[in-house]
């Protein structure tokens, strides 16, 4: 009987065991993806229509990252990401300092565009996801996020930007 409890037990603890990770694994597919706000100052020099290019300037600087959808964590294709800076060949005011692009299938962007260096003291990039900007390409459904995230360094070339739009 004694034999019997314990190889009862032996196998409830087995199984309890293989299904935990089951749990947790499923658990972590459902988890919900927050959306992100936007950052005080990402709006600064914003320029609504800043055309669609394949690099501002000279290059040399890389500003890349996903969009994704809240919730979920789905990526989101063919979504507009206007990027601007205050760069080795221009202030952050500026019309030429400013470009946008669209998504790939996998949520990804990339803008190619001369080195950040610091303005105010920081050596930071804008860029902005403008649902109304967005409309024109055939999106336009998710809130509006403009962000303004610092480097690590001035002398970076290159700094990765996520976006994850909440639903209008």
């Amino acid at each position: 009987m004694i034999r019997q409890t314990a190889s009862r037990r032996h196998f409830l603890t087995r199984v309890g065991a293989a299904l935990v990770p089951a749990v947790v694994w499923c658990g972590a597919s459902v988890a919900s993806v927050a959306a992100t706000p936007t950052m005080r100052g990402g709006a600064n020099n914003y320029r609504p229509g800043a055309p669609i290019v394949d690099r501002i300037g000279g290059g040399g600087f890389s500003m890349r990252g996903r969009v994704l959808r809240a919730g979920d964590g789905a990526p989101l294709a063919g979504r507009r990401i206007q990027v601007w800076a205050h760069t080795t060949e221009g202030h952050e005011r500026d019309a030429a300092s400013h470009g946008a692009t669209l998504t790939n299938a996998d949520g990804v962007f990339v803008m190619d565009m001369p080195q950040i260096v610091p303005a105010f003291g920081q050596a930071h990039g804008h860029l902005a996801y403008d649902a109304e900007e967005d409309a024109a390409f055939g999106g336009g459904e998710y809130e509006t996020v403009f962000l303004r995230p610092l480097m690590g360094s001035s002398r970076d070339t290159s700094l990765d930007v996520d976006f994850v739009l909440a639903p209008r």
